[in-house]
């Protein structure tokens, strides 16, 4: 009997060496490994409009969204807990501060919101060295590609060799900054003061914001039932008394971790209430708009989530921490 459930991610862009990898240790232990597949429809999306290489132009983070982090937030979401093997030397600009345990700051666990997933970093204080030295005394399988140099190894077009004297994830995303070297499985370790926000207010158009000098942040929430507003379109809506029906809308920030928790959630529920006639929208509320968010929208924090009924002008603000798919649909539910 399998006490501990093992899964991966499997992007559909690793190298063979990896696949290879996968199998040796499920037969080797014995175990069943559940793979996470990103949804088809969003990569073909994304290739079809920007091509196969985008990320070496844009940043890495809107590709490792759709074929990573997604994947894993569908994974973590049946869990109390998960275990990764994180260490404090594999990148000094993002993980120098892991702890052993956590509560995980970007993903939910089976019972709804922020603080309901429990993150097991058990080697975080073990040195590199020190788990090689234990991986060839206890005769531990490794993937082929570690003895041709690659040390950190990720998806194929984004991971090299280093030479020696390098640091191991100087091999991950070597056109980016190293102080964004986290493809967003553990985006809570960026901090959030080190983005440089009047940069991220200056979109490049295609739905990435600059951070850091050249990494960059992708915008949330991507459902293609959700409705992006612009702040026209939602003073418009502010200002009508009589609408067709309800609206739920999210004033965000793209580069905010509780924003970034809550994405899985927020485009489920635009699924669900499609065809329900409760329109679902997002308004981008930092930069320019923060004022103007604070003034006219309530926004005390982000996200911030307002209900516009269908016969009031006035906008219900959602008064709970909670942002699970079952909670937001009681709200929408209770004020419809």
């Amino acid at each position: 009997m399998q006490l501990l459930g093992v899964f991966s991610l499997d992007t559909g862009r690793l190298n063979p060496e990896t696949y290879q990898f996968f199998d040796t240790v499920g037969k080797h232990y014995g175990i069943h490994i559940e793979y996470m597949f990103p949804d088809a429809v969003e990569v073909q999306a994304l290739v079809r409009s920007k091509g196969l290489f985008s990320f070496y132009e844009d940043g890495h983070q809107e590709c490792c969204r759709i074929r990573k982090v997604m994947p894993l937030k569908r994974a973590l979401k049946g869990l109390r807990a998960w275990i990764t093997g994180q260490r404090k030397d594999q990148s000094p600009g993002t993980r120098a501060d892991v702890p052993v345990v956590q509560l995980d700051p970007s993903f939910e666990g089976i019972d709804g919101g922020i603080g309901s997933l429990v993150k097991w970093n058990p080697v975080a204080n073990v040195e590199g060295r020190e788990v090689w030295n234990f991986l060839r005394v206890a005769n531990v399988p490794v993937n082929a590609l570690h003895s041709r140099g690659y040390i950190s190894i990720g998806c194929e077009p984004c991971t090299r060799p280093v030479l020696p004297g390098q640091h191991e994830r100087e091999g991950r995303w070597w056109w980016e900054d190293s102080k964004a070297k986290e493809c967003g499985l553990h985006k809570g370790n960026i901090k959030q003061e080190d983005v440089s926000v009047s940069s991220l207010f200056s979109g490049n158009g295609n739905g990435a914001m600059h951070m850091n000098g050249n990494a960059t942040v992708s915008d949330i929430f991507s459902s293609q039932n959700l409705i992006a507003l612009s702040r026209t379109g939602i003073e418009n809506l502010a200002r009508m008394k009589n609408r067709s029906g309800p609206w739920i809308v999210v004033l965000y920030a793209p580069w905010c971790r509780f924003c970034q928790a809550m994405e899985g959630s927020y485009d489920t529920l635009a699924e669900k209430l499609a065809g329900s006639g409760v329109k679902v929208g997002k308004f981008r509320a930092d930069g320019d708009q923060k004022t103007f968010a604070k003034k006219e929208l309530q926004l005390g924090s982000f996200p911030t989530i307002l209900l516009f009924p269908k016969h009031s002008s006035r906008p219900i603000k959602y008064p709970s921490e909670k942002r699970d798919v079952d909670s937001l649909m009681a709200f929408v539910n209770a004020l419809r």
